[in-house]
């Protein structure tokens, strides 16, 4: 991992709890966290939907998946133009409700992302009195010949930094037009 990068005491135990990621010599592996102003309840609902990534995964577009939804699952995603690639196999490895964990390992596709594998871990905050999210998502991928650790991390880091605003952008409107209460209501 990337070092802690500032990361409070209790993302540091979220992060040692839930992302076990074990990178070999020629792979690259990063944490990221974002702060959403959104019920968890309201973000898991998107993030646990293996079988609808481009509600909001931005460069998806399109998933079908094959079979049940449930661990093993694989969904075929089509990639939208402007990115290395056009399609990518995922398979489910983990859909924990009560812990608000889901992991996904790509297991095929026209891409660069070889054993490529990701967490995503979705806590309860408050965030300005109101219920938030805290998310992080972590990910373990092969270093592809010819690029550097640093330039695949880099690379990776971008896309899941767009996905974590498009989930808050998301999630947060989805809040708004809940009108969510405030927890603490003496404070007004």
């Amino acid at each position: 991992m990337n070092g802690n990068r500032g990361l409070s005491s209790l993302e540091m135990e979220y992060i040692r709890r839930h992302h076990n990621h074990e990178p070999g010599e020629n792979q690259c592996s990063s944490v990221l966290v974002k702060h959403i102003k959104a019920p968890l309840h309201q973000v898991w609902s998107l993030v646990r939907r293996f079988d609808q990534p481009q509600k909001y995964k931005p460069f998806i577009s399109r998933c079908v998946v094959r079979g049940n939804l449930e661990i093993g699952s694989v969904r075929e995603v089509n990639v939208k133009s402007g990115l290395p690639a056009t399609t990518s196999t995922e398979r489910l490895e983990l859909l924990d409700d009560n812990e608000h964990v889901l992991s996904i390992r790509i297991v095929g596709g026209d891409h660069r992302l070889r054993n490529y594998s990701s967490i995503m871990s979705l806590h309860p905050e408050v965030i300005d009195g109101r219920p938030g999210t805290l998310v992080i998502e972590s990910f373990v991928v092969d270093v592809p010949e010819g690029n550097t650790k640093d330039d695949t991390c880099y690379f990776v880091e971008a896309l899941i930094k767009c996905n974590l605003k498009s989930l808050a952008d998301v999630s947060e409107g989805l809040a708004v037009q809940d009108c969510t209460e405030p927890i603490d209501r003496s404070t007004r």
